[in-house]
């Protein structure tokens, strides 16, 4: 039903692409370049998101789509006598999930030096209390791959406060199809998305409706979606469906979110999901996601009058190593077709 390869070929390609909240425009590019080749037509917004305009077969209503392309990450706050970086967390995460990370920086003058996040008793041949140490932004530190041993030759560099830290993603792509990587949060639904829209470029298949697709940049930092156009009437958020505890989703469903930490989602548009999802025959769950916040979220406090819904594919390891599979991709792509393509 999907071009399944491709939209594995393009998550692995942003995935592998930088793009933590607040530098984003690598990524950004690379999903504008592949909706205009789709014959779509894009806009930039003004803090460097991205909407793709789709034209629907009725332009009564106008609905919306999401998913986000910012990541987590880290930016320099300073440098240390003996020639390392300490971080700022971009987006939250556990300090233990990134430790023994490589990682890049990214100089506002375009350099790009390669490190490893470490504590800063890493040794437990030198500090015998390494284990215990508690893993906090302040125990935690950058060794630079370079020969530098204090702050004055890493000036030299070019490295300075501010400057983005990337973890790599880790990607690989298992025979049996799971893709484990850091970032599916949620680059996975941005290749989701991608995936539908070329099924539908190529089959010359227009959604129901008129519909804009935004792909943010700063939701891993609360705002990504606070600004959507004031005619669209509703909207559904693409992210990643959480895993664990009491929680139903696995990584071979599309996770439907009836609620989250923001409040409980549309209940006739989330019963239209449901419903969707059973007359398909789409393997999926519902569930309720504690800690959590999305698009949609951002786009009802901001005050947008909408009525928004949240799916997305069962993600195992949120904010840290996390998996996936084909599976649960494809059947997040069936239902955001259906959901385009037929009436409630």
């Amino acid at each position: 039903m999907f071009d399944n390869e491709y939209m594995l070929s393009f998550l692995e390609d942003i995935l592998n692409t930088p793009s933590p909240s607040g530098f984003t425009h690598l990524a950004i590019a690379k999903v504008k370049e592949q909706a205009e080749k789709m014959g779509y037509t894009t806009k930039l917004t003004p803090k460097g998101g991205l909407f793709i305009d789709v034209e629907g077969q009725d332009q009564s209503r106008k609905i919306a789509l999401s998913a986000h392309v910012d990541t987590l990450g880290a930016m320099v706050r300073s440098i240390t006598s003996s020639g390392t970086l300490k971080y700022t967390s971009i987006g939250g995460f556990n300090h233990n999930s990134v430790e023994g990370e490589y990682c890049k920086v990214f100089t506002r003058d375009g350099k790009i030096y390669t490190g490893t996040i470490l504590t800063t008793k890493t040794s437990v041949h030198v500090f015998p209390d390494s284990g215990k140490q508690e893993r906090k932004e302040q125990n935690m530190e950058v060794r630079l791959d370079e020969k530098v041993s204090n702050k004055k030759e890493v000036k030299k560099l070019g490295i300075q406060a501010g400057d983005f830290i990337v973890f790599d993603s880790r990607t690989e792509i298992t025979e049996k199809q799971f893709i484990k990587s850091r970032h599916l949060d949620d680059k996975a639904s941005v290749a989701i998305i991608m995936a539908v829209l070329k099924k539908m470029s190529e089959e010359g298949i227009k959604p129901l409706y008129d519909t804009t697709i935004l792909i943010s940049n700063y939701e891993e930092v609360g705002h990504g979606a606070s600004f959507i156009p004031s005619d669209i009437e509703e909207m559904l958020a693409l992210d990643m469906g959480a895993m664990g505890s009491d929680l139903e989703t696995t990584e071979f469903d599309v996770s439907i979110c009836a609620k989250d930490s923001s409040g409980p989602y549309d209940f006739n548009l989330t019963t239209h999901l449901v419903n969707l999802a059973k007359k398909n025959e789409i393997k999926y769950a519902i569930d309720i996601y504690p800690r959590y916040g999305s698009d949609a979220s951002a786009a009802l406090r901001a005050g947008s009058n909408i009525r928004a819904a949240l799916i997305g594919p069962g993600v195992h390891a949120s904010h840290a190593l996390e998996r996936t599979h084909l599976e649960g991709l494809v059947n997040t792509a069936k239902l955001v077709y259906a959901y385009l393509t037929e009436k409630e």
